[in-house]
């Protein structure tokens, strides 16, 4: 009877060692991210097209094909996942701004970026002159203010700046065919006369030096043109300390990485940004070309397209698929 009893009781441990073996297994597969998650997200999101309006206050960009959609993830180990137009181009817009930051970081150190320049979120769109006409100094390097400012820091003559910024977006995606578009940069130079009154305000003021062609590096910058394969890459890169996506880690900066996921997460969707920590909850910078980049700190990133924008300038659909992302996969940086 004994013996029986002491059977039962260690088949009851087995079973119930099995069981919660099984369940902890069964929710691993329900958490792995795949193709068939990422399109099923991006066909549910679809619909958000048709609710977004493209950016037409730069020409060239109202060309863009609306209907264009696309998703892509960098996992934990580097591997690249992907759904949609995955081979459509765009335009990084903003979302070069942190490129430009890390590279002016590097350059003269984090101190002499922000010098005469705040780390403040703001409740006003990208491109609002903010507090340039009372202090001075632009709130942050994610609006455009802070960001004209951030590329003229940049050391070198004529195009040196935009090359620097190019050549590092080349190393983190490790695709050396990325260039800019000629066209959306001309467009952006002969419509730019709103950044154009940035730069001469902050040249007053004594925080820039030098002529026009350091904010034509911003407009090129700008027009660097890339992939949403390229954009989850980036995320990863930021996401794992300024470590590629392929292990390479030319670059590792600890203290950069915290930097530029921190101004992302308070600043990257410009004044939708508190609502934007409190759903998605990622570190995150979108531009109007339709792109978004997120980072979930230490483990992937996340890239995501749709042309068409809300009125806060961010990609509408881009915007439901990271929130749907995010929920599916508890990734929120706050648990």
């Amino acid at each position: 009877m004994k013996n029986n009893s002491v059977l039962y009781f260690l088949s009851c441990i087995i079973w119930i060692h099995l069981f919660l073996s099984g369940s902890w297994l069964y929710a691993q597969q329900k958490a792995v991210i795949d193709k068939q998650a990422l399109s099923e997200i991006l066909e549910k999101n679809r619909s958000y097209i048709k609710q977004g309006t493209i950016a037409d206050y730069i020409p060239e960009l109202a060309k863009m094909e609306s209907t264009a959609i696309a998703f892509a993830v960098a996992d934990s180990k580097g591997n690249i996942i992907s759904s949609g137009d995955t081979t459509k181009k765009f335009t990084m817009q903003s979302i070069s701004k942190i490129i430009a930051l890390m590279v002016a970081v590097q350059e003269i150190g984090e101190s002499s970026v922000f010098k005469n320049m705040g780390y403040f979120g703001s409740d006003r769109p990208f491109n609002h002159f903010a507090n340039l006409e009372t202090t001075g100094k632009p709130l942050n390097p994610m609006m455009n203010a802070g960001a004209i400012m951030t590329t003229s820091f940049i050391k070198g003559e004529g195009e040196d700046a935009f090359i620097k910024i190019l050549e590092m977006v080349r190393y983190i995606t490790k695709n050396k065919t990325i260039d800019y578009n000629k066209a959306v940069y001309n467009s952006e130079k002969e419509t730019g006369n709103k950044n154009r009154g940035m730069f001469y305000l902050m040249k007053n003021n004594g925080l820039i030096n030098g002529d026009e062609n350091k904010l034509d590096n911003y407009f090129k910058q700008c027009s660097i043109e890339l992939t949403v394969e390229d954009l989850a890459k980036i995320g990863f890169f930021f996401a794992n300390q300024c470590v590629r996506f392929d292990g390479d880690s030319t670059y590792r900066n600890v203290e950069l990485s915290k930097l530029i996921q921190s101004q992302m997460l308070i600043a990257g969707m410009y004044e939708f940004s508190g609502e934007y920590a409190r759903t998605v909850g990622l570190p995150s910078k979108s531009g109007v070309g339709g792109g978004i980049v997120a980072c979930v700190p230490g483990r992937i990133g996340v890239g995501v397209f749709s042309p068409p924008l809300d009125t806060h300038g961010n990609s509408l659909a881009g915007y439901h698929m990271l929130l749907d992302f995010v929920k599916k996969y508890n990734l929120s940086v706050f648990q």
